[in-house]
């Protein structure tokens, strides 16, 4: 299903009510791709994906994936390398000449990372001092948290309201050998202990109506630190307005292919 990118978050957001397991991003510069894959009576039919999409529907097509999709599947997934620091692999890849190497397996949730808005926030947090605590909101398949235990972070929690994505990182933690809490929550309805550092990669909308959530808590509950991905561009000034009467103001902002991600300090 391709749909207009202005209009992509909004998408994203009612797919995932019909597809809870996930979906496959792409992007196709002012297009955005997204996919289903399932078995035949398990995938959403075409009625209720074209009242996801709405006015922003572009093209919808269905197909049959052929025998050799999982050779395809792994072609997919390649390895996400920033500088000499970070790497961050499939199973099958071989360790990168990198500091830091971090094995995450996309077959269980929300791909390796490769993403835009997670190497923006991994940009963000590779400059950061890893002083105490950290924790990852929608934590997807781990890769935040992990790359922050990995940093030297400590305790690091990452909290999620997907079962599948809980699974998907403490197995990911646990094949790289690191701490990392996995608690259940909805950010929407639920008030969660944070630490010093925060990382949160969700959508544009979540992250505002977070920071107002936010502005109810005593100061000594908010965390002084706060990456803030998964916006567009064009929601970045909301996001940072949202935040600053909080103490949190703007030091770094970054973009790529439409995306956005901004680190926020105290």
């Amino acid at each position: 299903m391709r749909v207009r990118r202005e209009d992509a978050e909004v998408v994203l957001a009612e797919l995932l009510e019909l597809a809870p397991s996930g979906v496959e991003q792409v992007d196709l510069g002012d297009l955005v791709e997204y996919a289903v894959y399932g078995a035949p009576g398990e995938l959403p039919v075409l009625p209720d994906l074209r009242a996801a999409a709405g006015e922003a529907l572009v093209e919808i097509a269905t197909s049959e994936v052929g025998d050799d999709w999982a050779e395809r599947w792994r072609e997919f997934h390649v390895p996400l390398v920033i500088g000499d620091v970070l790497s961050v692999r499939p199973p099958w890849e071989r360790p990168g000449r990198t500091r830091l190497d971090v094995v995450i397996d996309p077959g269980r949730a929300f791909g390796t990372g490769a993403h835009a808005t997670t190497r923006l926030c991994l940009e963000l947090m590779l400059d950061l001092p890893a002083r105490g605590g950290l924790t990852d909101l929608g934590c997807g398949s781990g890769v935040l948290a992990i790359v922050g235990a990995k940093l030297g972070f400590a305790p690091v929690t990452a909290l999620d309201n997907d079962r599948l994505a809980l699974e998907a990182t403490a197995a990911n933690a646990e094949a790289n050998r690191v701490e990392v809490a996995v608690v259940g929550a909805d950010l929407r309805r639920e008030r969660v202990a944070l630490a010093e550092t925060v990382v949160a990669n969700l959508l544009g909308p979540l992250l505002c109506s977070w920071a107002r959530a936010l502005s109810e808590e005593p100061a000594a509950r908010r965390p002084s630190v706060v990456i803030a991905g998964g916006l567009l561009e064009e929601e970045a000034d909301a996001v940072v307005e949202e935040f600053a009467p909080l103490g949190l103001r703007e030091r770094e902002r970054r973009f790529s292919g439409g995306w956005a991600a901004l680190l926020l300090g105290a």
